[in-house]
This record gives structure tokens, C-alpha cells and sequence, in this order.
């Protein structure tokens, strides 16, 4: 069970309204107006969508991923590269200490105003994650 949701504030409903969040015995759900029926959605349920998505964005371009995070860090040695690359290759612990750890206010705060955002249906169903900067397989 996840302490917090991950994407709390970057979460909107289809009409493009946020999507609140609560607490139900310990545990946390997006919360979806449904003409004025409020749906609870368990926030890992639309959590768990939102990094597969990301996960198969990532599939296939660790190597090219790892160089570039390495010239960002400014550590272009193979050493680095080789740790990067095993990290994003190992993407599903990673997804599972996140839940742990959750996401900071401010990580998220600056997804958002780097335009992250996510639009769930009436279901919890992941209609969309748009993430800014990011080239979608169909568009290459």
C-alpha cells in the first residue's frame, strides 16, 4: 500500500477539472466528480498505469538515455554510463522504492509547471500522460 499518491495535483478528470485526493482508512484514492457522484479510485491503481507508460517509453533507449543522463551529470565515463543504464534496465525497483519514497511537493510542483499532467475517465483509467519533451514512438 502506497503512503501517498504519486501524482497528487498532476491528476485531471476527462473535462479537464483536478482530481482531488483522500484518504479512505489509511489509504490513498484520486477522487473523480462524476456529475456530482464523487468516485474513489485507489491512487495506485492509476499510479501503476502512469509508470508502465513511462516504463515503455524508456524500453529499448537505455543505452541512448544512460549517455545522455551521464553528459548531464557531466560523468561521461563508462563506469557511469554502464550504472545509469543498469538502473534504467532495473526501472521496475526503481517504480517500487518510488512508491516507498513517494515524490517530493516540490518534484512534483515543477512536473507540473513543466506541464506534466495526467487525465484519468470516471474508472481510473489513464486516458493520457503528457509529458513535455518527450518524442512518442509514433512521432519519430
Amino acid at each position: 500500500m502506497t503512503r501517498q499518491p504519486l501524482f497528487s495535483g498532476l491528476v485531471f478528470d476527462e473535462n479537464d477539472n483536478p482530481v482531488d485526493v483522500t484518504y479512505v482508512g489509511g489509504e490513498p484514492f484520486y477522487v473523480v466528480d462524476d456529475d456530482g457522484f464523487l468516485r474513489h479510485i485507489p491512487s495506485e491503481q492509476v499510479d501503476r498505469q502512469v509508470l508502465e507508460a513511462m516504463r515503455e517509453l524508456i524500453s529499448g533507449h537505455e543505452d541512448a538515455l544512460s549517455e545522455q543522463t551521464a553528459k548531464m551529470l557531466g560523468q561521461e565515463d563508462i563506469f557511469t554510463r554502464a550504472m545509469i543504464e543498469s538502473q534504467l534496465k532495473n526501472i521496475d525497483k526503481q517504480f517500487d522504492a518510488l512508491f516507498e519514497a513517494g515524490i517530493p511537493e516540490e518534484g512534483r510542483a515543477y512536473m507540473g509547471m513543466m506541464g506534466f499532467r495526467i487525465t484519468i475517465d470516471i474508472h481510473g483509467k489513464v486516458l493520457n500522460v503528457d509529458q513535455p519533451g518527450m518524442i512518442y514512438p509514433e512521432d519519430e
